[in-house]
């Protein structure tokens, strides 16, 4: 079979492909399930293999690799300009392939599966952070009925802990504190979860030399550093420190017409986790640069003159991805100005 290029439509158990021949003419159109999918690749002649960055992308771009096919991983927003009319797996597919030709297409690169093991302490930390601000704020809400109020912030959830665990405590009613020891037990075990990953996570920083580079840049600590080496495979990928910084959604979206240039708010393009701890590096850059006012923190002070905080903080955040870039691609250390 004549097929040079081929779109496929990943799923959980039926993978549609659509193939086309060096003319650019559908050759190929089949389903085939999860297990004969290796087989069927296997059988073909090496050619460029094209499939949405979506879930198990990652694993199926390497084991095609490894049978000899190039593969191109696309951002779903690519295809969906080639998939003109309805909605199905064959249509997709189709819109795959069509994309994966486009010289227009920009690709994701492919991480190994040591970066995808690092990225899945970072998935499921966050997923416990989640549910330890859920029962926080169900502690919270129920002391409150009582009139039994914390301040602001995880540190300060303490007081109402004791509260809890203090049986001569009268401003608990006993039937409240049988159900909120409840609460209170999760959120220690939520708590010892979330350090045994922090744990995990900083002993895969001091194992590893780049991760180091990246946390010698003020307010970037082991977890920023291993998120962006998993996240980053190849860095080059981007032509500079700039492109860096748009693809992780920290420029302007564009909605320039007729000749007048009109910028908007930030795209929030790209990965929502390193735009988040980006955001929230940037934030303490800031606290730091007004509480202590150094040289190198002059021209935050001078933007912060004359722009809101918010504002400040997305720039700190953008200067922040440029250097991540810099020190990536480049194999440098941070050097203050």
């Amino acid at each position: 079979m004549d097929v040079s290029t081929i779109g496929v439509d990943l799923a959980k158990s039926v993978f549609q492909c659509h193939g086309v021949n060096s003319a650019g003419e559908t050759v190929l159109r089949k389903r085939l399930r999860r297990s004969e999918v290796l087989q069927f690749f296997g059988r073909l002649k090496p050619c460029l293999i094209g499939s949405e960055a979506c879930a198990s992308a990652h694993y199926w771009a390497r084991e095609l690799r490894a049978l000899g096919h190039t593969v191109r991983l696309i951002p779903p927003a690519y295809v969906k300009a080639h998939a003109h009319r309805g909605k199905s797996d064959a249509i997709d597919a189709a819109a795959i392939c069509a994309a994966v030709l486009s010289p227009n297409t920009r690709f994701v690169p492919i991480k190994t599966a040591e970066q995808q093991a690092s990225l899945s302490l970072h998935r499921i930390r966050q997923q416990l952070i989640s549910q330890r601000t859920c029962n926080i704020n169900v502690l919270r809400a129920q002391m409150a009925e009582f009139g039994l109020i914390a301040k602001a912030g995880p540190k300060h959830v303490d007081a109402l802990v004791a509260i809890v665990k203090d049986e001569a405590d009268i401003r608990l009613p006993a039937q409240a504190r049988v159900a909120l020891r409840e609460t209170v037990a999760t959120l220690e075990h939520l708590d010892l979860r979330i350090k045994t990953i922090d744990k995990a996570i900083n002993e895969a920083h001091k194992a590893d030399a780049t991760s180091q580079r990246l946390a010698t840049q003020p307010c970037v600590g082991p977890i920023m550093a291993t998120a962006f080496v998993a996240s980053v495979p190849d860095p080059q990928h981007f032509r500079s420190a700039r492109h860096f910084a748009a693809s992780l959604g920290l420029t302007p979206k564009n909605r320039s017409s007729g000749g007048k240039e009109r910028l908007g708010k930030i795209s929030k393009m790209g990965d929502r986790y390193l735009r988040m701890l980006l955001v929230l590096g940037a934030t303490s850059r800031l606290a730091q640069a007004k509480r202590y006012r150094r040289p190198q923190d002059a021209w935050i002070l001078r933007l912060l003159a004359r722009r809101p905080a918010r504002v400040v903080i997305t720039a700190i955040a953008n200067k922040m991805a440029r250097v991540m870039w810099v020190l990536l691609a480049r194999g440098e250390t941070y050097r203050p100005a």
